[in-house]
């Protein structure tokens, strides 16, 4: 059985501290996108194989989602396994959270082939084991993420927007770019809740910011070039998502957001040398 698994981008992201096990505690908005990976689910009598056709992706034990469904079966005591098959449209090491939405798209598709044994918050429970934000795309509704990214409280609806997401062609290490981050005091979680509180609908706009970008900036000026270029075809608000790579940018018209991915086309043809690994992606906020 085939299942969509989406990417989601952060449409803010503040962090405001460090623990001290070294993990991170964050304050985000997360959301959705209609960008997907394709996962067919097969089960079969005995073990688990994996195959991906993005290349290097690891198709072992070192994949989430091949961890996500050992982990299912290990949960429930369900006998057999399962073929999984990873189509990948969302690029490896971009912030866009394609692997633990592979891994939730797992979790959700064998509790589904199995007559759901397993209710929601069990598999957030069985999702977290597996990455902070992989409990987010069990649902993948809107939430404010805090703590290290797994605690989710309700939001307000969100204003609708479409995307243009620039992929510059490489991933950026999420533990490098949180090793040269430069963690100054905060009290942005207990404002930004404040603020939520009162707004009837919230516009994304108000809020575009991420604390992650200037340690991305000096990892790679890929990032830069991409807002850049996002900022040249007229996006209204542009940001790094999670940890980076990927750069989005919003727009209140769905037929200005694909006006302005055909640009970037253009100049990706016209300036090859410069933009040969760039890919471009138009999608909308999953609300």
């Amino acid at each position: 059985m085939e299942f969509q698994s989406p990417a989601k981008v952060n449409l803010f992201l503040h962090i405001t501290g460090k623990r001290a096990d070294g993990y991170h505690e964050l304050c985000s908005l997360m959301c959705g996108v209609s960008l997907y990976d394709r996962v067919t689910l097969d089960l079969t009598s005995d073990g688990i194989s994996l195959v991906c056709d993005y290349p290097g992706v690891p198709e072992d034990g070192r994949n989430l989602a091949w961890r996500a469904a050992d982990l299912f079966f290990k949960a429930t005591g369900l006998c057999g396994g399962c073929r999984i098959v990873l189509e990948k449209r969302i690029p490896p090491g971009a912030g866009l959270g394609g692997g633990s939405g592979n891994a939730a798209t797992v979790l959700k598709g064998l509790n589904c082939l199995h007559g759901s044994p397993l209710d929601p918050g069990v598999l957030e429970r069985l999702a977290l084991e597996l990455g902070a934000d992989v409990p987010f795309f069990i649902r993948c509704t809107p939430v404010l993420a805090t703590g290290v990214g797994a605690c989710f409280e309700p939001i307000p609806p969100i204003r609708p927007y479409s995307l243009v997401i620039i992929y510059p062609g490489a991933g950026l290490s999420t533990v490098k770019v949180y090793k040269n981050l430069k963690l100054g005091l905060t009290k942005t979680e207990k404002k930004i809740k404040s603020r939520l509180l009162y707004e009837a609908v919230i516009d994304p706009l108000c809020y575009l910011h991420n604390d992650l970008e200037p340690s991305a900036l000096m990892l790679s000026s890929d990032v830069g070039d991409a807002k850049v270029a996002l900022a040249h075809v007229g996006a209204e608000g542009i940001l790094m998502s999670g940890s980076g790579s990927s750069v989005f940018g919003l727009f209140s018209e769905p037929h200005r957001a694909l006006d302005a991915k055909e640009q970037l086309m253009r100049l990706r043809e016209e300036k090859p040398e410069i933009y040969a690994g760039w890919q471009f992606f138009s999608a909308e906020l999953v609300l």
